[in-house]
């Protein structure tokens, strides 16, 4: 269960990142308040996680699902290059955190 939370929580840190880019600095309310909600969200996930799964597996793994998973909507909503090196560098990342995974 530890393993799904760590998981769910480092999805809305994406949704939270996501939520930043389009508060403009905290400008507009909703996307404010979303930004809030996921923080609160994503690091509640993450200190269940680290009950039963060590710290810094924890937190390299679910910061890992974030900078992909950022980067990723980033290329695919906000129109950021995808270029062949950048690509390459998050697959070492997911590798790094299925790695971390396998080795648990």
């Amino acid at each position: 269960m530890a393993w799904v939370a760590l998981a769910i929580a480092g999805v809305v840190e994406v949704v939270y990142a996501a939520a930043l880019e389009r508060s403009q600095t905290f400008t507009r309310l909703w996307p404010t308040v979303v930004f809030l909600v996921g923080v609160v969200v994503s690091m509640t996930g993450l200190a269940y996680a680290v009950r039963t799964i060590p710290v810094g597996t924890a937190y390299a793994v679910w910061v890992g699902i974030g900078a992909v998973g950022t980067a990723t909507y980033g290329i695919t909503v906000l129109g950021e290059p995808a270029t062949l090196a950048r690509l390459g560098c998050l697959f070492l990342i997911v590798a790094g955190v299925v790695g971390l995974k396998l080795l648990h």
